[in-house]
C-alpha cells in the first residue's frame, strides 16, 4: 500500500469488554489508542448473541435489558470518541457454530423491533440485514481452531468476504491466504480488520481515500468497489 493511500484509516472488526466474553478492554478505552496512531474512526463489533457475547450468559427479564448491555460497548466508545473527534461506527460479529460473519449497518433501534435475528439461520440473517439497508461479510472464513465445528462458505448469503484477519497471522497465515483466494474465485468485495480484543497497537486498517461519516459510507465503499487499500503494522 502507499503511503498517499492512508490518508483515512478504519478499524473494522473490534471487541470490548463490555460487549464481547473475550474482549478484554472497555470500548471507551480504545479510542485514545486509534486516535494517537491516527485513525479515523473505528467499527464496534462485539459477538452477537448467538456467538461469545456477554450477554448471551446473563439472563434478562426483557429484550431491551438484552439490547442494552449488547450496545454498551459501542455506546461508551462512541461518547468517549465524539469528545476527541474520533467516529465509532456500529456493527456485530454474528456466530453458526464457528461460521461467523460482520454485520453492518443495522442500529440499536433496529435490533429492539427485531428480535427475531437471533434465531434466525444463515440466509434469513442476510434477507433481514439486506431489507435493513446493511452488509454482511464473512469473517477469517478459513480460520481453524477448537470452537469452530468446521469450515463453511456461504458465498450467496454474504456482501464480502475478510480477507485479512490480524488476528489470523499469530495463528496461520495461510488462513487469509486462503479467504484471498475465495474472494477472487467468488468475485466478492474485500475486506480487512484487526480482530482485536485488547487496546494496543493498532495493527490493520481499511484505508480510504476520503473519509467516512456514517456506517452507510463504510457499505457503499465497500459494495461498490470504490478505491480503498489495506494497511497493516509493517508495511
Amino acid at each position: 500500500m502507499s503511503k498517499d493511500m492512508r490518508e483515512f484509516l478504519y478499524e473494522t472488526h473490534l471487541h470490548t469488554a463490555e460487549g464481547s466474553a473475550c474482549g478484554k478492554t472497555p470500548g471507551a478505552e480504545y479510542v485514545h489508542t486509534y486516535k494517537e496512531a491516527g485513525y479515523d474512526g473505528i467499527i464496534v463489533t462485539d459477538h452477537f448473541f448467538n456467538g461469545n457475547s456477554v450477554a448471551r450468559f446473563m439472563e434478562f427479564a426483557t429484550w431491551e435489558e438484552k439490547v442494552d448491555v449488547f450496545c454498551s460497548g459501542y455506546e461508551q466508545a462512541k461518547e468517549a470518541g465524539e469528545k476527541i473527534g474520533l467516529k465509532v461506527f456500529f456493527g456485530w460479529e454474528s456466530g453458526y457454530a464457528g461460521t461467523e460473519f460482520l454485520v453492518y449497518g443495522l442500529t440499536k433501534e433496529w435490533l429492539l423491533k427485531h428480535p427475531e435475528i437471533v434465531g434466525c439461520s444463515i440466509r434469513k440473517q442476510y434477507e433481514l440485514v439486506h431489507e435493513a439497508g446493511g452488509m454482511v461479510i464473512h469473517a477469517h472464513p478459513f480460520r481453524e481452531a477448537p470452537y469452530i465445528a468446521e469450515i463453511r462458505l456461504e458465498p450467496e448469503y454474504v456482501d464480502g468476504v475478510e480477507v485479512y484477519n490480524r488476528a489470523n497471522e499469530s495463528r496461520n497465515p495461510v488462513f487469509n491466504k486462503r479467504a484471498y483466494r475465495y474472494a477472487k474465485d467468488n468475485d466478492l468485495p474485500m475486506t480487512c480488520g484487526s480482530d482485536i480484543h485488547q487496546a494496543g497497537s493498532p495493527v490493520c486498517a481499511m484505508c480510504f481515500e476520503k473519509p467516512l461519516h456514517s456506517i452507510e459510507d463504510y457499505i457503499n465503499a465497500v459494495c461498490k468497489r470504490k478505491k480503498y487499500s489495506f494497511y497493516t503494522e509493517g508495511s
